[in-house]
């Protein structure tokens, strides 16, 4: 409630802290935030209705723009919605490979967000050398796929390209780099007082706010909540692969660093199991160009949490209907929560500490 003691400071849609435009209007009583209002939609392109108006295939292409970041996570969420409705089964090394894309692809994200959240803090030397070794998973994804950005690899029915054995050396080569590059980038978090002095005790945001408002993925988990759909609804080849579902009960901004950079070592050995348990056989199988009718929700745990893929069919070769829950609208709400109460200098790395992609949520 607005007093004589309360300014209104508009926060973007155009801001050097944006990487994407968005608005949040603050009101503010002296260095405080005491209210916080989001309006989002600034990235809107209609690609729900987009994809009403192309066939099953061609909406491949579509869905994997999105978002660039989590391009892998939005078509495996696509195709499962398809497949679940067509009753078809993949073939079991198609699973393997969707996983060790989708894990690449979550490396590359929480590199991405560590050095942009260094950034919002000043460290600019930790940014760009974050930056520089993403660059290998990068080059990792392009060496599978041919491209660093939308790598195309699934499809309905399974993934367009195999992993052959050459490949895979080369990428435990490159696990081993990344591996050792984020213990040091580990240990900088922990011993850095640049870092603990802007991320500790930042952004705070209590379990109970935290299940109440519905956050997930990393932001959820850093609160001490032990959610991600890969261990609660196991998809693709999650049910085969032993891993950790990590948090950290810092509630801060600081605990969202530790839980990206645990992650990321689970990421690495998750691929390698994967490697090394790659099953043999066809990497797709054909799927009918009409799809009977019939509806379907899909869930995966992209980067930056639980995405949502709704899909209804009426047996001709589009959908009737699509829809899209991406985590970081999960996630608006305890930013909300997170930026009350703290100082205006903290509202950069508050917002960051989501990892928060607008063109995801806005489409």
């Amino acid at each position: 409630m607005m007093t004589h003691r309360t300014i209104r400071i508009p926060f973007g849609p155009q801001h050097p802290a944006l990487k994407e435009p968005e608005n949040f209007m603050f009101e503010i009583e002296g260095e405080y935030v005491v209210g916080v209002k989001p309006r989002i939609g600034y990235v809107h392109r209609g690609i729900e209705k987009a994809i009403e108006g192309r066939t099953f295939i061609q909406n491949l292409y579509l869905v994997e723009r999105i978002c660039g970041i989590c391009s892998h996570a939005h078509t495996t969420c696509y195709t499962q919605a398809i497949e679940e409705v067509l009753g078809a089964k993949i073939p079991p090394r198609a699973k393997f490979i969707r996983t060790i894309i989708a894990e690449l692809e979550r490396i590359h994200s929480h590199y991405l967000w560590i050095g942009w959240a260094a950034h919002e803090i000043g460290f600019e030397t930790l940014f760009m050398y974050l930056w520089r070794d993403r660059e290998i998973v990068m080059d990792l994804l392009e060496l599978i796929s041919g491209s660093r950005v939308h790598y195309a690899m699934n499809t309905i029915g399974g993934v367009r390209r195999d992993l052959p054995p050459e490949m895979v050396e080369r990428v435990r080569k490159g696990l081993d780099v990344l591996e050792d590059r984020t213990k040091y980038y580990k240990k900088i978090v922990m011993t850095e007082p640049t870092i603990s002095k802007r991320t500790a005790g930042i952004g705070k945001l209590k379990p109970r706010d935290a299940l109440a408002l519905c956050a997930v993925g990393p932001t959820l988990r850093a609160s001490g909540i032990k959610r991600d759909v890969r261990a609660d609804d196991p998809y693709i080849a999650y049910d085969e692969i032993p891993f950790n579902v990590i948090t950290h009960n810092g509630c801060d901004v600081m605990s969202r660093l530790f839980v990206r950079c645990d992650e990321t070592f689970e990421s690495i050995s998750i691929i390698r199991y994967a490697m090394d348990h790659l099953p043999k056989g066809k990497i797709r199988i054909k799927v009918p160009r009409k799809i009977p009718e019939g509806e379907a929700v899909s869930r995966v745990e992209a980067p930056r949490g639980e995405l949502i893929h709704y899909v209804k069919t009426n047996g001709t070769t589009k959908p009737e209907r699509y829809k899209v829950r991406s985590p970081t609208l999960g996630n608006i709400p305890s930013l909300c929560k997170m930026l009350v109460g703290g100082y205006i200098a903290d509202i950069p790395i508050v917002i960051a500490g989501i990892d928060p992609c607008f063109s995801c949520t806005d489409r």
